[in-house]
């Protein structure tokens, strides 16, 4: 009996490509890699998906309209922003990857086209001029790319440690430390021993940082009022 192949589609091959990215990182992911995940030979996904870049196109836009489906506010251009800010992380951090391919892709899909203009329509009622309008929401969005970014990969670096060294990262950071000169290292050594570095990733940090761009912000607008 000659073997059935099996069923795919584009939606299927969105769906494995999210496992696979969850598991193995971007760094590892292959069209080759996706189509023996699949069960099918690597030219079959050509059909769906001209190239990888693509593929990660077509990621890149679920992000987007996951994003856009998720944000609500109706309130003044400081509050539109901090609830786009706070959607935009809570959904990067659902998708393995995500803010890598949101990174490494053009704005040349309909819901990342959609999600960019959503953006510049929170700060449309600001007397900013057009360019700085655009570099408002560069800025936000830079922030949250690396913030989530930032956390994916120290998660990532700590888990590595463990399993090649057996170690727990601080207690080789703070070997390293006694081993230096306290006025080389004394205020980092200080703020280590402390616990300050374990904020990174929290929500205070994030909202911390969301608060300093937006008081930039306003201090431009108070600036152009005068």
């Amino acid at each position: 009996m000659k073997k059935q192949q099996p069923q795919i589609s584009e939606d299927k091959i969105l769906e494995t490509s999210w496992e696979l990215l969850g598991e193995e990182g971007i760094e590892k992911f292959s069209m080759r890699r996706l189509a023996d995940r699949l069960g099918i030979q690597a030219p079959s996904l050509y059909w769906y998906f001209k190239s990888k870049q693509n593929l990660y196109q077509r990621l890149a836009n679920q992000v987007s309209k996951m994003i856009l489906e998720e944000f609500h506010s109706e309130g003044d251009w400081k509050e539109q922003l901090t609830e786009f800010a706070i959607t935009v992380r809570s959904v990067l951090s659902q998708y393995p990857c995500s803010t890598q391919l949101m990174m490494m892709t053009l704005p040349h899909e309909p819901d990342i086209i959609r999600f960019t203009n959503r953006m510049l329509l929170c700060v449309e009622s600001t007397p900013l001029e057009q360019e700085q309008k655009m570099q408002v929401v560069t800025t936000l969005v830079n922030y949250v790319f690396y913030f989530v970014l930032d956390n994916y990969q120290h998660e990532r670096n700590v888990s590595a440690i463990l399993k090649n060294q057996g170690t727990i990262p601080g207690e080789e950071m703070i070997r390293l430390l006694d081993s230096m000169n306290e006025k080389e290292v004394g205020l980092f050594r200080r703020m280590f021993t402390n616990g300050l570095f374990e904020l990174m990733g929290t929500d205070g940090a994030f909202d911390f940082g969301l608060k300093l761009i937006l008081l930039g912000i306003e201090q431009v607008i108070k600036e152009q009022e005068k």
